[in-house]
């Protein structure tokens, strides 16, 4: 822009200061600014899945949208979430832009976990796979609602679970992650999908976990085939 109007860096920045006032423009980070079109200016900002792509390009910073954000692409939009989910190597603070808000969080082996494209008027956003995203939701189900919020959303998310990517998956994930899941899609009836996860778990489980972390194992049935205690009542919304 400075460039093409051929302004000094000061005269730009008066500019950019204009335009973000009659929010013409907004700038969900530091030094980085989008044109925000009349269709969303109630926003005063871009939808962030608009935004992130050419922010962590500037950034270069791999990414992906992950838990319910992802889960909306993949069809199991139970409800929306109120602000978009990005994984990153590292920590970050939220962005919050207009009304958009953008949460980080970070995954250890970011980059081995498996992505998938999505087109957007402004981009292309990476998004976690399916069984990624099912593996992620359960990790941070904190972060998503719960256990029994995660189990609604699993029961939707199922049926774009393929098995064998599912347990290839769970190679980029903690193995308690795959105990807690596969026994929560047992528990919604899609034990179909878990074959290859419990041979998985066979193999590199090497003690038992809890449904539930940090909770109370008192008086918890076992779960032999996932070598899980099941100290959590989870219920799916249906």
């Amino acid at each position: 822009m400075q460039s093409a109007l051929g302004v000094s860096a000061a005269a730009a920045k008066l500019a950019l200061n204009r335009l973000a006032k009659q929010k013409v423009i907004a700038s969900p980070a530091r030094g980085f600014y989008v044109i925000v079109p009349p269709e969303y200016r109630s926003l005063a900002c871009l939808p962030a899945n608009q935004f992130i792509p050419a922010l962590m390009k500037r950034l270069n910073l791999p990414y992906y949208a992950g838990l319910l954000s992802a889960a909306q692409y993949h069809g199991a939009a139970h409800q929306r979430p109120q602000e978009f989910q990005v994984f990153l190597a590292k920590n970050r603070r939220p962005i919050q832009c207009g009304a958009v808000r953008v949460a980080f969080l970070a995954r250890k082996r970011l980059t081995d976990v498996p992505v998938q494209s999505f087109n957007t008027p402004r981009g292309t956003l990476l998004v976690s796979s399916p069984e990624a995203t099912a593996l992620d939701l359960v990790g941070y189900a904190h972060h998503a609602g719960g256990l029994s919020q995660v189990a609604t959303v699993l029961s939707e998310l199922a049926e774009k679970i393929d098995p064998e990517k599912l347990a290839t998956a769970a190679r980029a994930a903690p193995v308690a992650w795959a105990q807690r899941l596969g026994y929560l899609l047992e528990h919604l009836g899609s034990a179909a999908k878990t074959p290859a996860l419990k041979e998985y778990v066979r193999e590199h489980a090497k003690q038992s976990t809890a449904l539930l972390p940090k909770a109370r194992r008192a008086r918890s049935r076992r779960n032999k085939g996932w070598k899980l205690y099941i100290n959590a009542d989870v219920k799916a919304e249906l």
